[in-house]
Parts: structure tokens; C-alpha cells; sequence
């Protein structure tokens, strides 16, 4: 045993000539919890029918880019067809009835100027006439309605995105309001579930990561959502980045939840022999190893330190080998 110490003493002489030093403080640690987050959206808006009827084209399928106004599908209803056919033979009918009525009422206005008729004859005439053009505008304008009903059958995109799910296929037969397509668009974000008790140890603006080891990425807290449903926190993140290719992907995240005071030494300070941790303490007597229980690797501007679970106390120096 007291040559195992004499052999430690030469070690640390040794090693002493090419040191610095530092002075161990309590240096405040911020408590990480893993959670996992899912890529959303922000924007899910459905592509709904505007009228009844059958899918006669679809134009999209899940995964496809889509811009706003785009065509997603074509719905038609024949009774459309039927009703503007209809329309057309009545303008037809009345068309030939007014071009009588005219005639009428130009012999009409002839006869009136030689005192055949009676002025209450005449405007019999002009009234005929004035009915059958109003019955004309109506019948036209109820056609328009109908016209724009057929063109109401074209399904178009809400947002620029992609789609995420089409729910229907052709042949389909749907009604007024129903989803033919969901679009997601505005950009993506994570969607965290975080339980309760970690609520008020967040707020918006914190700072937030992604991913584990070189993929390590930063994020922002944007928004926490008030309900907790199920023991559970909603929250999104906004991420710079983010692959919009997968909608719903889980990924690796790390909340700040609260923070603590720690022993920290730079990971050059340690060595390890024996099947033991030490770091060199600046003593009265000299540099002088002393076993010690790391903890965790932290990064800290660039620089990796260990935290010291047990051997060194505020206030104490270690000696840290600059090679």
C-alpha cells in the first residue's frame, strides 16, 4: 500500500508541470426531461363537397403537393343536367311566346294610332309582354343558380400543402360539406404531449431539443395550450428544418423543466486507472489524486464538462492537464 501511494505522488509530480488550475463553484444545471414529440401541420383543412353526387374524377392521392384553388375532384349530379335541360325547353316556349306578344302589341300600337282599339287593349298587349320578359329573367337567372351549382362539382384545394388523406374514391357517392380530401399546409411544427406535472415548469420562448447525439438540433417552445386532457399538456414547438416529408413522425425531445446547482469539472480534468475515476486536487501538501464518483456529460459553450456526484467540495482547486 505505501508504495501504491508513493507511486500516485510521482504521478501527480509529474503530471503537474504542464497544468492549469481551477476552482470548483456550484454551477447551475438545467433538468432535461425526455418526452417525444410528433410532426404536424399547422394547418389541416379539409377540401370539402359544396354540392351532392357522385365522384366522377379524383385528382389527388396522399402524399401529392397541392396549391391553393388546385383541383382535387369533380363531382356531378345528372338531376343538374335534367333541370337545366328542363330550364332550357320552358325559355324556349316562352321565347316563342314572346316573340308573339311583340308582334301583337306592334299591330296593337298600329290600330291603337287609327282608333281601332282601346287605350285598356293596348296596355293588356304591353302587360303580356312585360310578363313573359319577367318570366324570361327568372327562368334565366334560376338557370345561372343551377349552372353555378355544376360548377360548384370541381373540389378545390383550400392551401397550398400536402395531402394527407383522401377518404373517398371514385364512384363514391357524397353529400354537401363532406371531406374529399384533408390538405396540410403552413409549414410543419412538433406537437408535444407533456405530462401535467412539468406544466408550470415551461413557458413559451424556452429553449428546446431535438434529437439525440450528432443530430442534436434546437427548437423554440412556441405555444402551450391551457386543457390538459388525460394528465396531459399540449405544447408546439417550432423547429427550423423540419421534414415535412413524414406527417406524424415521432421524434426524440428534451424539455427544461427545472434547474439545479452541480460540481462541474472539464472532462480533460478526469483520468481513469485502476477501474477508478480521479482528478488532481491543489493541496498544502501539493497536487494530490483523488477518487471520485462523474456524473453525466454536459456541453457547455463548446466545452464538455463532467458533473462530480461525490469527492470534491466548493472551494477546492483541481489541477487540469492542458494536453
Amino acid at each position: 500500500m505505501p508504495r501504491f501511494i508513493f507511486t500516485l505522488f510521482v504521478y501527480c509530480l509529474a503530471s503537474s508541470a504542464s497544468a492549469g488550475t481551477l476552482e470548483i463553484s456550484n454551477q447551475t444545471v438545467t433538468e432535461w426531461k425526455p418526452v417525444f414529440g410528433q410532426v404536424e401541420t399547422r394547418d389541416r383543412v379539409p377540401a370539402r363537397a359544396r354540392i351532392g353526387g357522385t365522384i366522377v374524377t379524383l385528382d389527388v392521392t396522399e402524399g401529392d403537393e397541392v396549391g391553393s384553388g388546385g383541383r382535387v375532384a369533380v363531382i356531378e349530379d345528372p338531376k343538374l343536367s335534367f333541370q337545366i335541360e328542363a330550364l332550357d325547353a320552358r325559355l324556349d316556349a316562352l321565347a316563342s311566346r314572346l316573340e308573339t306578344a311583340r308582334s301583337e302589341l306592334q299591330r296593337g300600337e298600329q290600330l291603337f294610332e287609327r282608333g281601332v282599339i282601346t287605350g285598356q287593349r293596348l296596355e293588356e298587349l304591353q302587360t303580356t309582354v312585360s310578363v313573359l320578359e319577367g318570366e324570361i329573367t327568372s327562368l334565366m337567372a334560376e338557370r345561372l343558380v343551377i349552372e353555378r351549382q355544376i360548377e360548384e362539382g370541381t373540389v378545390l384545394s383550400p392551401d397550398d400543402g400536402i395531402v394527407l388523406s383522401v377518404p373517398v374514391s371514385v364512384g363514391s357517392v357524397v353529400a354537401p360539406g363532406e371531406a374529399i380530401a384533408v390538405v396540410g399546409g403552413g409549414g410543419v411544427y412538433l406537437r408535444l404531449s407533456i405530462p401535467e406535472r412539468y406544466a408550470t415548469d415551461l413557458s413559451e420562448g424556452d429553449a428546446i431539443e431535438i434529437g439525440t447525439g450528432e443530430e442534436l438540433r434546437k427548437g423554440t417552445l412556441a405555444k402551450l395550450y391551457p386543457q390538459i386532457e388525460g394528465g396531459r399538456v399540449q405544447a408546439d414547438v417550432e423547429v427550423e428544418g423540419l421534414d415535412p416529408g413524414f406527417i406524424g413522425r415521432r421524434l426524440p425531445v428534451r424539455l427544461p423543466v427545472g434547474e439545479r446547482q452541480a460540481i462541474l469539472v472539464p472532462e480533460g480534468a478526469l483520468s481513469r486507472h485502476g477501474g477508478l475515476d480521479f482528478v488532481t486536487v491543489e493541496t498544502a501538501d501539493g497536487p494530490v489524486e483523488r477518487t471520485v464518483v462523474p456524473g453525466a456529460a454536459l456541453e457547455q459553450d463548446g466545452t464538455t464538462f463532467r458533473e462530480i456526484l461525490t469527492g470534491l467540495s466548493v472551494g477546492e482547486t483541481v489541477v487540469i492537464d492542458d494536453e
